[in-house]
């Protein structure tokens, strides 16, 4: 680990994911710079460059190293999937509601986490099976719940949903979800076409 000229202590991933994680919440990701981040670090920009690649490898390791372990996603702890679904919708709303700035840049810029990687999706494939999902039918089962979770979410964000029912309407779908995962494992989908 190279000792920076500027600051005399060696620089770490950990240091560089919160403080750019910092810097996202004060002005957004598309605010954040590699060169704005190694000044706040008092290091030289190349430095960065031992430990991620670019930008967008750095916004993946903010989203993987510092956000996903503070969300609280449910334990494999035996309680019930319904319980355990219930608590990955809340996180992943948590995680909308508190870094919205770095939800959104990660919606419109899917390439920053790669498909179905991560915390929040190894919780939903460890739920599905216990959901009765078969395993044919869990990455678009996967797909739909993400879909409908986050643009819940996304109306919500932009005010569609007023603050004074935003709870309840999440609280709804929510139930909706788990009436319907049982419903969804036992139908096939619909012909296409005439």
């Amino acid at each position: 680990m190279a000792v920076s000229a500027r600051r005399g202590t060696p620089l770490t991933v950990e240091e560089i994911r919160s403080t750019a994680l910092r810097l996202i919440e004060a002005g957004g990701v598309e605010s954040l710079s590699m060169r704005k981040l190694a000044a706040e670090l008092d290091v030289n920009p190349m430095s960065l460059y031992h430990h991620v690649a670019n930008k967008t490898e750095l916004i993946r390791e903010v989203c993987l190293g510092n956000v996903a372990p503070f969300l609280g996603l449910p334990p494999d702890d035996g309680r019930p999937w319904q319980d355990q679904l219930r608590a990955l919708a809340h996180a992943y709303r948590r995680l909308a509601r508190t870094q919205p700035a770095l939800w959104t840049y990660v919606h419109n810029h899917p390439e920053v986490i790669e498909p179905k990687e991560g915390g929040l999706w190894d919780v939903l494939f460890r739920i599905m099976p216990a959901a009765g999902v078969p395993e044919d039918k869990r990455w678009r089962t996967a797909d739909v719940l993400h879909g409908f979770v986050s643009g819940l979410l996304l109306a919500e964000t932009l005010g569609h949903i007023s603050a004074d029912q935003a709870d309840e309407t999440y609280e709804t779908a929510i139930e909706m979800i788990i009436r319907g995962l049982p419903e969804h494992r036992m139908a096939d989908p619909a012909p296409e076409g005439p």
